[in-house]
């Protein structure tokens, strides 16, 4: 109804994702009686096949999630350390990692969902991998969303020529450019879908899948082993809360960087932002001031200790921080790593969400690192590999720089959010180190000036980087945007009302005393809901 997307609303089940048909992939998980984490692996795996230069089982990511059986919020963290095989001293600047087979981390993302199968769902690998086996054995239409990435990414690709006969071979058999209904048929991945459903996991981690992953690195010039592989193992952890607005919100703890989410929002807290104009100079000012000085302090406080956390959100700290935030001095300072970067957004990645009526709530969020990742698509087995050390630290210089077997600090923010001890809302987002930004921005929307979820996701947003610059979505009036700079954030706007570079959110929210549960999702990407 007038010109919105419509609420969706369902008390047996729903799933929220980046595209159409990997929403559908977990919704058929769910009729078939499958529970939430069957579901959303399912989704993971037919993400794979959808989105490919934003999904693969190589990539790495993590979870957030309620289960009921355990009655409790917990985080599976599947972003697996920087690999004992990593050259970090042939590295100087970021740049050296953006590509190639250095630049390939370790793969976290199948272990990941396979793990959430195992201790929660109820389904064999078998029938949760069977939607994503169909797509990529079938093939599926291509939309406008995939037809603009695959014709931005490819001419990038070419200038690694000992990189894209391989990406050319498996996405692009006749050739491109690539239009819309263009049927893409992924027949190798299907095929290796089908030997991990078999045997299970190990099938890359300690199998013939990871012998040609490694094998192939090796022929380009890699590290990496068959030992690095098998020590991958997704983690259980304890998630990092914070309180905002009766709600409290869970996110991974560090390594992960969610928490500036957390912080940017306790930063608010002390401010009526309901009380404002929504969108309107006032409203905006304070939002991207605590955005600024919360991103400060993630950078500053890289991988912080659960005893440096605890300081960091101490109340002697936050007071500090909201004086600092109504001040009227402008906020200049780094958004990205620790180090100027240029105005970039390298990151695709993806977040998705899915709930069931037994009261299971779960929200990943997995990526792929940059479009296609380190662009190497391993002959014969339809893997893209990702570029994760490209997040590494190897700047001269910098006090984060990595070495092997490090933690990767990462930006993802999956989150979950409980009220009275009951789940109520799974929310994530893309959008590299503009994760944590855009999050706060739709929450604010969503909790001080309840918009409903839907609507909080489409409310026009902003992209900070480092100094003062921040580009915004040209639907928040001129006169807004000249108001920002009178205060000093340097400010333009996008040539268009709706932009990736601002993310692409998915969510579920649940009302725990009716059990009804509504989803949303985002209209910047091919983002769908599909309830059950």
């Amino acid at each position: 109804m007038d010109g919105r997307r419509p609420t969706i609303q369902s008390r047996h089940g729903m799933v929220a994702a980046a595209h159409p048909l990997a929403a559908q992939a977990g919704a058929r998980l769910l009729i078939q009686g499958g529970n939430a984490f069957d579901a959303i692996a399912a989704t993971a795996a037919a993400l794979t096949v959808v989105e490919p230069f934003m999904s693969s089982l190589s990539g790495m990511g993590s979870a957030t999630l309620w289960s009921a059986a355990e009655g409790r919020v917990s985080v599976l963290d599947f972003v697996p350390p920087i690999q004992r095989s990593f050259p970090a001293e042939r590295f100087t600047q970021r740049s050296d990692l953006e590509r190639g087979p250095h630049a390939v981390a370790m793969p976290g993302n199948l272990a990941g969902w396979c793990e959430l199968v195992s201790r929660h769902g109820r389904k064999t690998l078998a029938e949760v991998f069977a939607p994503a086996i169909a797509l990529a054995r079938d093939g599926f239409a291509l939309s406008e969303f995939g037809v603009a990435e695959f014709n931005e990414q490819a001419p990038l690709l070419q200038a690694w020529a000992e990189l894209y006969s391989g990406f050319a071979a498996n996405y692009l058999p006749e050739g491109g450019p690539v239009r819309v209904g263009q049927v893409l048929r992924q027949p190798d991945l299907a095929t290796t879908f089908t030997a991990i459903a078999a045997e299970g996991p190990d099938h890359l981690y300690r199998g013939a899948l990871g012998q040609r992953i490694v094998a192939h690195l090796r022929s380009l010039g890699g590290l990496m082993t068959m030992t690095d592989l098998a020590a991958v193992k997704p983690r259980w952890r304890e998630p990092f809360a914070a309180t905002y607005r009766g709600l409290t919100v869970h996110v991974p703890p560090p390594p992960c960087e969610a928490f500036q989410f957390l912080l940017s929002l306790k930063i608010l807290e002390g401010c009526d932002l309901g009380g404002l104009v929504k969108d309107g100079p006032e409203h905006l000012d304070l939002v991207f001031r605590a955005i600024r000085l919360a991103a400060g302090v993630r950078i500053a406080a890289n991988n912080p200790s659960l005893e440096r956390l605890a300081a960091i959100f101490a109340e002697d700290a936050l007071a500090a921080l909201r004086r600092r935030l109504t001040d009227g001095v402008p906020v200049e300072g780094p958004t990205e790593q620790w180090t100027p970067q240029l105005a970039e957004d390298p990151a695709h990645t993806t977040s998705f969400s899915a709930s069931d009526a037994e009261g299971n709530l779960v929200c990943i969020t997995n990526s792929l690192g940059s479009p296609f990742g380190s662009g190497i698509v391993v002959p014969g087995t339809g893997v893209c590999l990702n570029n994760f050390l490209y997040w590494s630290d190897v700047q001269t210089g910098s006090p984060n720089r990595s070495k092997p077997g490090d933690e990767l600090p990462m930006c993802m923010s999956p989150s979950l959010s409980t009220r009275d001890g009951r789940p109520v809302l799974a929310l994530g987002t893309p959008g590299s180190y503009g994760i944590m930004q855009t999050q706060t921005q739709a929450m604010v929307q969503h909790l001080d000036f309840g918009l409903p979820l839907q609507d909080a996701i489409e409310a026009p947003r902003a992209r900070l980087w480092d100094g003062r610059a921040i580009e915004a979505e040209n639907r928040i009036a001129p006169e807004t945007l000249a108001e920002l700079r009178r205060r000093g954030h340097a400010i333009t706007a996008f040539d268009t009302g709706w932009t990736m570079r601002c993310g692409g959110m998915q969510a579920v929210a649940v009302d725990p005393v009716t059990g009804v549960m509504t989803g949303a999702a985002d209209p910047r990407r091919d983002g769908y809901v599909v309830a059950v």
